[in-house]
């Protein structure tokens, strides 16, 4: 790594600390972010969604499955930012085969209800170990800092939900006048498929604008 082409101030910070500059990373190369990862995020949701009739559940758990998948990409995009570099989908598409591919069933089995997986991350995909000195790695990374990774897993966990429900209760408030009772009946459920599409649809939405700050932080 040249530590001299960082574009980050190089020093130590507090977990929470570094957190934020996650987000302020994220901000800083919005555009690089979501013209990078959008383009693959919305083949998957619209995968995702073609299932809503198999099961009314069926979408939204695909898209929350592939997460730690999805975050291989992000976490790819914010490699290059920290050294200044913006990125395109071209550029994630000519690293496929490490990004997208390697590590692929370890990444949605063993790793995938870790509370602290966009944590340890880097350590699988960036620094190229393996065996012993990887397990030594990722305990090192652990080391007094579980409860703070998964602290932050659980924020952003909760600001999705939190998200979520503003969605529903924005439709219900801007609703036309005396429409918004009918927008709550049909958010409950009582017009076979499509409750189930508008929730997945509203997930989708929240992950691909939460899921880029989270994997940064």
């Amino acid at each position: 790594m040249q530590v001299d082409a960082l574009a980050l101030a190089l020093r130590p910070r507090s977990m929470m600390e570094a957190s934020d500059l996650g987000v302020r990373l994220v901000q800083s190369r919005a555009g690089s972010v979501w013209r990078s990862f959008l383009p693959l995020y919305l083949v998957v949701v619209a995968v995702a969604l073609a299932t809503v009739e198999i099961a009314g559940w069926l979408p939204p758990v695909i898209i929350f499955w592939l997460k730690p998948w999805l975050d291989r990409s992000l976490l790819f995009v914010h490699s290059r930012a920290v050294f200044g570099e913006d990125t395109r989908f071209a550029d994630l598409w000519r690293a496929r085969h490490q990004v997208w591919w390697r590590q692929l069933l370890p990444t949605l089995t063993l790793r995938r209800l870790s509370p602290w997986r966009s944590f340890t991350q880097p350590a699988y995909q960036l620094e190229g170990q393996h065996g012993a000195a990887l397990r030594k790695r990722r305990a090192q990374l652990l080391r007094g800092k579980r409860g703070v990774a998964g602290a932050v897993h659980v924020a952003f966990a909760h600001l999705e939900m939190i998200f979520i429900l503003a969605l529903f209760a924005l439709a219900v408030w801007f609703a036309p006048d005396g429409d918004g009772a009918s927008v709550f009946q049909l958010l409950r459920g009582e017009e076979g498929v499509l409750p189930s599409l508008l929730y997945a649809i509203a997930y989708a939405a929240v992950v691909a604008l939460v899921e880029p700050f989270y994997v940064a932080a």
